[in-house]
């Protein structure tokens, strides 16, 4: 996900880099949230939706320290989704794990991904790429 932090998380790197205030480290674990809809910058996506039985959940994702070329890094282990409900999933956010959430990114797959009731979908790890620039 190439330019795709929210605003907000470009403003916390952004103070961070240049010594402003007192920026607030986002709240570990990061989570991966599957969308239905892509959110933007600025606005939440449409996370997945229980229903007809499913137990969707987020999960705690991991990436490896940045590349020292071009800024980047990516999950270490596979992200899997079990028990999904019928759905189109079309992206991923990541959030903290604060009391209230914080967004940090958001983007869409490379290609949606049509599920069924009770399939799992993963994201095999180094496939969620992150990416500043």
């Amino acid at each position: 996900m190439a330019d795709n932090l929210t605003d907000t998380a470009e403003n916390l790197l952004l103070d961070w880099i240049n010594v402003v205030g007192t920026p607030t480290r986002p709240t570990a674990p990061l989570k991966c949230r599957l969308m239905t809809a892509n959110g933007s910058d600025t606005a939440a996506g449409t996370e997945v939706a229980n229903a007809g039985g499913s137990t969707y959940a987020s999960q705690n994702v991991t990436v490896a320290a940045a590349s020292v070329a071009g800024g980047a890094t990516s999950n270490t282990s596979t992200l899997s989704f079990a028990n999904m409900p019928a759905c189109t999933v079309v992206g991923v956010e990541i959030w903290d794990s604060a009391g209230s959430p914080v967004r940090i990114w958001h983007g869409a797959l490379v290609a949606s991904k049509t599920v069924n009731l009770g399939d799992t979908f993963e994201i095999p790890a180094g496939d969620l790429d992150l990416t500043l620039g």
